[in-house]
């Protein structure tokens, strides 16, 4: 057995070397900057809008990791950008000028407001996956466990019924995916039908304020954070916040919409599709861990994460107890963790995403809790893989055509 470092949680596994790409950062990288042409459906997408190298080094390490624990299952990592003289520019892979691709917005580079480039990013995850299949991901997304065999257990194989993998947000909104990670084969008709939505209600535009209240997703209830905060000496109330994270997460809401939609004219039945066809991870404890385990609590996350592993003969703290609990339950339990960044930093304060943004290298000290959980997810594989959470069949948000308003 190679040597490992740290302990390994029980329900886990050593991953053999030689699945994994282990060789340096620098030829990683490489690698990551130079990716083979689309062949298959074995794809991760990513995006950056000034690219890779612009990253930050805690969202590099991410990208890296996905890359040294599936490419060698057959997955092409990419990180695609907006950058004009890119080989990796989304121009080489989608006809940003095809208004059936791209609203007009992001084919003329106007797009405005605080959040813009996540915007920009939200745009090219639909026509990604429809032209291409594979997964679509958030460069903030730690990947756990072990998507190829998922894969290929469900969206890959034709026996299973399952033809949409992502994250189950019950709760967030009754039906709900999580957006931060998508994945389908090709021509999926769920996602073409949520891709002409939102290029719907981008009509036009050049936020996404305000569209929340668009006709075409009215029915569906925007997300309800019961919290109100104050920023620059105005309060903003609960009514206000739950507007304004509508709108940042608009994708999301037009998800939702599709979920509850019964389209007959259309060949469209929703909450059918929904409860027979998409394999919804529970996002809490498959992608928030860590969050739920601090209350959400960014600070108290980044302490604990940053904590170093007691020395041989040390008695464990009270805090390292806490930390080791949180990296063997993500480890073993989760199937991903989402590092919060954008409109939520002013609504909940700093997260662990961003304190590792601003303290450079914290995530990668070695023995840290940070680290032990970056080298577990690289090699060591779960035994199960998670369960669904199912989608009950629920009544309908809207009976009518995908496009026509009520």
């Amino acid at each position: 057995m190679s040597f490992q470092p740290y302990h390994r949680p029980v329900g886990l596994h050593n991953i053999s070397a030689n699945q994994l790409d282990l060789r340096p950062d620098s030829e990683i990288d490489h690698a990551l900057l130079h990716p083979k042409p689309v062949t298959d459906e074995k794809n991760i997408w990513f995006f950056w809008h000034t690219g890779y190298k612009h990253m930050h080094p805690y969202t590099k390490r991410n990208v890296r990791s996905w890359h040294r624990r599936f490419s060698r299952q057959g997955w092409t990592i990419r990180v695609l950008d907006g950058q004009p003289d890119s080989p990796l520019n989304i121009s080489h892979f989608l006809k940003v000028t095809d208004p059936t691709l791209f609203p007009k917005a992001f084919t003329a580079n106007t797009l405005s407001g605080t959040y813009a480039l996540q915007h920009a990013s939200d745009l090219v995850r639909f026509p990604l996956l429809l032209k291409y299949g594979g997964v679509y991901s958030d460069v903030g997304m730690i990947q756990i466990g072990d998507l190829d065999r998922l894969w290929h257990q469900t969206v890959a194989n034709p026996a299973s019924p399952f033809e949409v993998l992502s994250y189950n947000c019950e709760g967030v909104q009754t039906l709900s995916l999580a957006n931060y990670f998508l994945a389908a084969r090709r021509n999926n008709p769920f996602f073409e039908r949520c891709h002409r939505l939102l290029l719907k209600l981008w009509q036009g535009k050049s936020s996404t304020e305000g569209m929340c209240h668009h006709p075409l997703v009215k029915g569906v209830p925007l997300m309800t954070p019961s919290m109100t905060f104050e920023e620059h000496g105005k309060t903003f109330s609960a009514e206000e916040v739950s507007e304004m994270l509508t709108d940042y997460i608009i994708q999301g809401h037009v998800i939702s919409m599709v979920m509850g939609l019964v389209d007959e004219e259309g060949g469209w039945n929703g909450p059918e599709y929904v409860a027979k066809h998409i394999y919804g991870i529970d996002y809490m404890v498959g992608s928030q861990l860590i969050n739920e385990m601090t209350a959400w609590d960014g600070r108290r996350a980044f302490e604990l994460m940053s904590l170093s592993l007691p020395k041989e003969g040390e008695e464990e703290t009270a805090d390292q107890k806490q930390a080791r609990e949180i990296v063997e339950a993500c480890l073993s339990r989760s199937y991903g963790f989402k590092l919060a960044h954008g409109l939520i930093l002013r609504v909940f304060g700093d997260t662990l995403g961003s304190l590792w943004r601003k303290h450079e290298g914290s995530d990668n000290v070695r023995n840290t809790y940070a680290h032990w959980l970056r080298y577990g997810v690289v090699h060591w594989s779960q035994d199960e893989l998670p369960s669904p959470k199912p989608f009950k069949v629920l009544e309908p948000y809207k009976i009518g055509p995908l496009l026509q308003e009520r």
